[in-house]
């Protein structure tokens, strides 16, 4: 039975619960002076990034080694994949090196569903093209458990480019799994064709739903992703839908603000929102850590959780 981790929507409620449990359990463990766990030893866990990547990578790695797996770092630039080997040859040579776990992320929407046929361990999904980045819904539901507590009948809105947003996506899959209410907000060219058909409600007016709010989430504008003017200017896009000071002075006092980095400052995001007590994106990148090692912990464990059973 081969286990994956490819998109949130493959996540059962209970699948999701023993994920954020089971982080909740290794959390205590990272507050210790000793942070590492025998559990994965003998283990390879295989970064495999064709895509650059700060937080996502350094956590991914963090977490398998604190759970004492060997882990094998791979970035596209500078291998053999800049000579223009495929996709399939770089899995089939995992494969022999024996790698139990492939985390991957690519720039193709649909990469490691492909490569969860490829290879015999385990596929997390790290971000693919403008589809999904799971670990990151995981993480982020796991910051609002810890600041909120039960996420059923919260509010959540997730303001910015939704479009370019592979985090958007995973975060309405799983947090409507969790029952939480959510609601999009952006400019309607930075919206998806498809997102009527998306678990959520969608709003053009951020004044508007601030004030139900129990989650906001800023979402950073992709450039590196648009081919288009999506919007008029900077300028006009940050006054809009940047939230600022008089905005968040909008919120209920318990209240928090998400981002999942990284962040334009002055943009999406004021310098002093992002630094305020309200804000938990610090938190979300230390959460990232023992998400993913819950992650990798209950795939190569055994757990059958959400994925491709082949």
């Amino acid at each position: 039975m081969r286990r994956h981790l490819i998109s949130a929507a493959d996540l059962s409620r209970d699948d999701a619960l023993l994920i954020l449990d089971t982080a909740d359990e290794l959390a205590k463990i990272s507050e210790r002076s000793i942070k590492k766990l025998p559990t994965l030893r003998g283990r390879t866990v295989v970064n495999l990034f064709f895509e650059d990547s700060t937080r996502t990578r350094i956590s991914f790695e963090a977490a398998a080694k604190r759970l004492s797996a060997d882990v094998i770092n791979f970035s596209a630039k500078g291998s053999s994949v800049s000579k223009g080997e495929s996709l399939k040859d770089t899995a089939l040579t995992l494969e022999a090196m024996g790698a139990d776990a492939v985390v991957i992320r690519h720039g193709a929407s649909g990469a490691p569903h492909r490569l969860a046929g490829w290879v015999r361990g385990s596929v997390v999904n790290a971000g693919d093209g403008t589809h999904e980045h799971p670990t990151q819904a995981l993480l982020d539901a796991f910051t609002m458990r810890r600041r909120l507590g039960s996420l059923d009948g919260r509010r959540v809105t997730i303001v910015g480019d939704v479009l370019h947003s592979r985090v958007a996506r995973s975060n309405v899959l799983l947090l409507a799994t969790l029952g939480a209410e959510v609601t999009l907000v952006a400019p309607p060219t930075l919206l998806p064709v498809s997102v009527g058909s998306w678990p959520c409600a969608v709003s053009y007016d951020l004044d508007s739903v601030l004030p139900k709010s129990d989650v906001v989430m800023m979402l950073r504008v992709q450039r590196e992703r648009m081919n288009a003017a999506f919007f008029p200017t900077e300028r006009e896009y940050s006054r809009r839908y940047g939230l600022d000071r008089d905005r968040v002075a909008k919120m209920h006092d318990d209240a928090i603000v998400m981002h999942p980095g990284p962040m334009n400052r002055g943009m999406e995001i004021a310098a002093e929102v992002a630094d305020s007590p309200r804000s938990t994106i610090v938190e979300q990148v230390a959460n990232g850590v023992t998400t993913r090692m819950a992650v990798l912990y209950l795939l190569l464990g055994g757990a059958n959780l959400g994925g491709e059973d082949q």
